[in-house]
């Protein structure tokens, strides 16, 4: 659902391919940072994905070699395919999104050991990139109607507000949907936790806020958005960053996990979409 709702359009049949396979990874290594990690043990995966060499997994537990091998296949295979099919070679600005995702995690991880409760304008530094927006806007960036690595370049440049409201859409969006189990299992603070801490506020009012939030994030958004219709890449970009936010409310609507907890959420409409016929 998610690769299907960033873009349906059919020249976009690798790009959804691609994200499809990178969401399974991106919830795997989630779930190695929120749940089975100790902190020794993650920040030596951290160094791994910064280093970037097979040959460190012998430093790592047995459970994170699997994770570790699996990230490093699929996108060196990512890489290979991009490089094969469009000519452009992206493994570096690919392992460079990865190294910033698995930092952020980090550092949700060192929060949570240290007890620290990081303001909602600190968590929310954090926490679009957490949130996987700019490793996924990478990727695709390479799979749209691109000519060249310099108007790839220059167009990541151009949506770097674009990157980061649509992050910080999509976190909000996914605490309201996941906050309470995720606190639940002692996660760290998310976005309402955050904003009572800050102000003293009940949980309501923080909710509430947090819709509010919402709300004028997609207003920027969409300032953002008429800024870039000149550029086919841009708008491609921003599009997808958008359609993102859009699935994020499908799947978290109503403060449900669709994703996570409640999949049967979102079942019917896989079903109806991609099997049962017309």
């Amino acid at each position: 659902m998610w690769a299907v709702g960033t873009n349906h359009l059919p020249p976009f049949s690798p790009l959804r391919r691609i994200l499809a396979q990178y969401i399974a990874m991106i919830t795997t290594i989630d779930d190695v940072y929120d749940v089975y990690g100790t902190l020794d043990e993650l920040e030596q995966f951290t160094k791994a994905v910064a280093r970037w060499d097979i040959n460190t997994i012998e430093e790592l537990p047995e459970y994170m070699k699997i994770c570790f091998i699996g990230l490093y296949n699929l996108t060196n295979e990512i890489a290979y395919y991009t490089l094969t099919n469009t000519g452009f070679f992206n493994l570096s600005y690919l392992k460079k999104a990865w190294e910033n995702l698995c930092n952020a995690y980090l550092k949700e991880a060192q929060w949570y050991h240290s007890g620290h409760k990081p303001t909602l304008e600190e968590y929310l530094e954090n926490a679009y990139v957490s949130i996987t927006m700019p490793l996924l806007l990478t990727n695709i960036s390479f799979l749209t109607s691109v000519t060249s690595t310099e108007e790839i370049l220059h167009s990541m440049e151009r949506i770097e507000n674009v990157t980061r409201y649509s992050g910080i859409g999509l976190r909000l969006v996914d605490d309201l949907g996941t906050g309470t189990d995720e606190m639940a299992r002692g996660d760290t603070p998310k976005a309402v936790q955050c904003y009572m801490n800050d102000t003293g506020a009940t949980e309501d009012e923080a909710i509430m806020y947090v819709k509010t939030l919402i709300l004028n994030t997609w207003k920027k958004l969409n300032k953002e958005r008429l800024g870039v219709m000149n550029s086919q890449i841009a708008k491609e970009l921003t599009d997808c960053g958008a359609n993102l936010i859009r699935v994020g409310h499908f799947m978290y609507r109503e403060g449900v996990d669709g994703h996570g907890t409640c999949p049967e959420v979102a079942e019917s409409h896989i079903l109806s979409l991609l099997v049962n016929p017309i």
